[in-house]
C-alpha cells in the first residue's frame, strides 16, 4: 500500500493554532515505528502543477494565493496565517492526493497522509482549505481520460461545501458528504447526497446511517472513490459535536473499505479535518484509517489492475 507523505506537510501557523498541523508527521512516525507501514511505502509527492490546480481555481485566486495578497478578510475566511511554506505545503498536499490516486488506480488502494481540503472553493480558501485537493485531482485524471465517474464519500464532521459546489453540475462525479446539521459551514451547498446527523449522534446511529446511505454513492459505479476519513466525528472533538467513539471511527473505516473492495472499486482515502483536545486522539483516529485499509485489503489477495478499472474504450459516448 503506497503512502503520500513529505515533511514538507508541515508549515508554522502558529503553536496555538486549534489546526494541529504537526498531526501529519506524527501520523507517519506511528505508523512506521509499529510497522504498520514501511519505509518503501513512502512515496514524496511533487507539487501539483499550476495549471493542474487552475483546471478547479481561479487565475486570479491562484495568483495572489502565490503572492501573499489576498485580502484581510480572505484570510480570516481561511483561517490560517499565510506563509510561502503554506503555500508550498498545499500544493504539495494536493500533489499527493493525485499521487495516491495514481496509485489506487493501478493497486486499488492508496492513500494521502494528509489532504481531504474540502471547503476550498475555485475563488476562494475556507475553513483551513487553501487547495481543493480532491476536486483538483478527479479534475485531472478526467482530462486525461482515466476515470469517466468518480464518487466522493465525505465523513468529516463538516460538510464538503467547496466539493459539493465545484461538482454540482457534473454528473460524473457523485458528492457524498454525511456530516453534522448544525456544524460549519453555516450555510451548506447541496451535494449529490447530504446526511445530516443530529448533535451527540453515537456510533450506532451513525453506522447504521452509514450503512443505509453509502449504497447509493456506490451504485455510481465509480471508477475511483475518495474517501474523506475525518477524525473530527470523534467525542473528544473540540470542532466535531458528534460523539463517536474510536471504535466507532474504526468500524465506519472498516465498512466503506470493505465495501469499496467487495465491489472491486479502487479507493484512495485522505485525512481530513480532526481537532481533538489531545492531539495524540486525532492522530491514533488517523493511523486507524490506515490500519483498517492494511486489514481490509490484505484479507484477500491483491485485486489485477484490470480487475478493479473499467476498460474507457468500451464505455459509450453516453457515459462520460
Amino acid at each position: 500500500m503506497l503512502v503520500s507523505y513529505t515533511s514538507r506537510y508541515y508549515a508554522d501557523i502558529g503553536e496555538g493554532h486549534v489546526f494541529p498541523i504537526r498531526k501529519f508527521e506524527l501520523v507517519r512516525d506511528l505508523l512506521l515505528t509499529e510497522g504498520t507501514l514501511r519505509p518503501a511505502d513512502i512515496v514524496e509527492p511533487e507539487p501539483a502543477a499550476i495549471e493542474d490546480v487552475m483546471l478547479v481555481h481561479t487565475e486570479d485566486y491562484v495568483t495572489r494565493l502565490r503572492a501573499g495578497s489576498l485580502t484581510a478578510r480572505e484570510m480570516r475566511r481561511l483561517g490560517l496565517p499565510w506563509s510561502k511554506a503554506l503555500v508550498r505545503r498545499s500544493f504539495l498536499a494536493t500533489g499527493g492526493t493525485l499521487l495516491a490516486a495514481r496509485n489506487a488506480l493501478d493497486e486499488g488502494i492508496a492513500a494521502n497522509l494528509a489532504g481531504g481540503t474540502h471547503h476550498a472553493f475555485p475563488e476562494r480558501g475556507e475553513g483551513f482549505c487553501v487547495l481543493n485537493d480532491v476536486a483538483v485531482s478527479i479534475r485531472v485524471l478526467q482530462r486525461e481520460a482515466k476515470v469517466s465517474r468518480v464518487s466522493v464519500v465525505d465523513c468529516d464532521v463538516h460538510q464538503g461545501n467547496g466539493t459539493a459546489s465545484i461538482f454540482r453540475d457534473d454528473p460524473r462525479v457523485f458528492t457524498f458528504s454525511m456530516h453534522g446539521a448544525k456544524n460549519y459551514p453555516l450555510f451548506k451547498e447541496r451535494s449529490t447526497l447530504d446526511v445530516e446527523l443530529p448533535d451527540g449522534t453515537e456510533d450506532e446511529a451513525y453506522l447504521k446511517s452509514l450503512e443505509e446511505n453509502l449504497p447509493h454513492a456506490l451504485a455510481h459505479k465509480p471508477d475511483l472513490v475518495f474517501y474523506l476519513a475525518g477524525a473530527d466525528p470523534f467525542a473528544g472533538d473540540r470542532l466535531g459535536r458528534l460523539s463517536l467513539s474510536m471504535d466507532g471511527l474504526r468500524a465506519r473505516d472498516e465498512f466503506v473499505l470493505t465495501e469499496c473492495r467487495d465491489r472491486r472499486l479502487p479507493i484512495v482515502t485522505v485525512m481530513s479535518g480532526g481537532y481533538a483536545a489531545n492531539i495524540s486522539d486525532t492522530v491514533e483516529i488517523h493511523a486507524n484509517t490506515i490500519r483498517a485499509a492494511r486489514k481490509v485489503f490484505h484479507e484477500t489477495d491483491a485485486l489485477a489492475p484490470n480487475e478493479l478499472n473499467y476498460n474507457l474504450r468500451e464505455l459509450s459516448s453516453e457515459q462520460f
